[in-house]
């Protein structure tokens, strides 16, 4: 008897060592490649790991790793400024993200077509933060000045997207990560209180 414990079904402690590992995935990420954009602000693949928190962990611990870890890359960096922006802008997008995700993966039930479910969420996340960040720097710049990073966020958006799609479905072919985070096949998995039997 082969037993798999939903997201659900860890402890408190799991559930807050799995969301500061991947609050500090978004971070390191974050800060690990950035490129500078023409107004201000910059490009980087925090949002890989954005969306991979959303996916992984649900719509509460996943939207606390993404809003927290991103701040936190932003602080580090030296663009405070953008802090509280990206708090709200990186949790929205995760959990649209994370919704989005469920709503087609009721609608797509196959597994081989798992990424499809998971590539729509990832476009609906990644115009959250597109549009947010446009909005943001209206504020700060006008809106002429904002303009010129709504192309960066994009090829930020899409090369993320990729990632991030290509990085979940490595990882839920590897069984040992397969049967201990069963959240990757899916969000309800996620938020379902039970434990799943399978006969080996």
């Amino acid at each position: 008897m082969h037993k798999i414990i939903t997201l659900k079904g860890m402890s408190i402690a799991k559930r807050l060592t799995l969301t500061a590992l991947f609050a500090a995935l978004c971070c390191v990420s974050t800060v690990l490649i950035t490129i500078p954009l023409p107004a201000s602000g910059y490009f980087n693949t925090g949002d890989v790991f954005v969306l991979l928190s959303a996916w992984c962990l649900g719509p509460i611990y996943g939207v606390v790793a993404a809003a927290v870890g991103s701040a936190l890359g932003d602080l580090f960096l030296g663009y405070a400024i953008y802090a509280p922006a990206t708090f709200l802008v990186k949790g929205l997008d995760a959990f649209i993200a994370c919704c989005i995700c469920w709503f087609f993966k009721k609608l797509i039930r196959k597994q081989a077509l798992d990424f499809l479910p998971r590539i729509f969420s990832a476009i609906f996340g990644e115009l959250i933060m597109i549009l947010g960040y446009f909005l943001f720097e209206i504020l700060l710049y006008g809106l002429y000045g904002a303009f010129p990073n709504v192309l960066g966020n994009s090829l930020q958006a899409v090369c993320c997207t990729v990632c991030a799609v290509l990085v979940v479905s490595a990882l839920y072919n590897m069984k040992a990560v397969r049967d201990f985070f069963p959240p990757l096949k899916g969000f309800p998995q996620g938020i379902k209180a039970k434990t799943t039997e399978e006969t080996v």
